[in-house]
């Protein structure tokens, strides 16, 4: 069983694994997992063809473990960032968060969860599955936001935090890919600023 191997592994074992996943998770953000070979994982990891593969069988496994990871950090970070939201200034400064690391990299590579998708999704069903169980984590991030804002008073008794939440999610990807494409964060920064105006006209007033 994975598990029973993992749990045999020396600390150097588990530091070497950790190496090439965070190696690869780097290059699949930047280059692509298509792109990526195990070649190019190896030498950016400084690892040997035989450390590879004692860890991982092949590409596919590794794919499985970078998104295991990636994904526990992206809901790690939202998690943290969105816990503490009791106003809609909050929220706004989670846009703001959120568009201002998109705008150091001029736009470029769009979210790590959703690039994988994006290559993965029709090609690898256990990709597929894992990616759509941490995007269903993410939207019920967003949604338990919206519930408490509503239960602060914050928001109407209509603000329906499923529909808002999953709207809000919508338009963060898809703000990240046009940004992607653009080179630009602007349109990140303009459906997220959309997403967000149509929560506020649920405020109470």
């Amino acid at each position: 069983m994975p598990g029973t191997t993992a749990t045999r592994r020396t600390p150097r074992g588990l530091e070497t694994r950790s190496r090439i996943v965070e190696s690869a998770a780097n290059l699949f953000y930047v280059k692509g997992v298509n792109a990526t070979t195990l070649d190019d994982v190896r030498l950016a990891s400084s690892t040997s063809k035989s450390q590879l593969y004692n860890h991982f069988e092949d590409k596919l496994a590794l794919i499985h473990a970078v998104i295991d990871v990636q994904s526990k950090f992206v809901l790690a970070r939202e998690e943290q960032r969105l816990r503490g939201v009791k106003t809609l200034s909050g929220l706004r400064r989670w846009r703001d968060a959120l568009v201002q690391a998109n705008s150091l990299q001029d736009g470029s590579y769009g979210c790590a969860l959703g690039a994988m998708s994006i290559e993965l999704s029709d090609n690898d069903e256990q990709s597929r599955r894992a990616l759509n169980a941490s995007f269903d984590a993410w939207q019920r991030i967003l949604v338990e936001t919206l519930t408490r804002l509503r239960e602060l008073g914050v928001l109407t008794e209509d603000a329906d935090p499923q529909r808002l939440g999953t709207g809000l999610l919508a338009a963060l990807q898809g703000g990240y890919v046009l940004a992607q494409n653009a080179h630009n964060s602007a349109p990140m920064a303009i459906g997220l600023d959309m997403a967000l105006d149509h929560i506020e006209s649920f405020a109470r007033s």
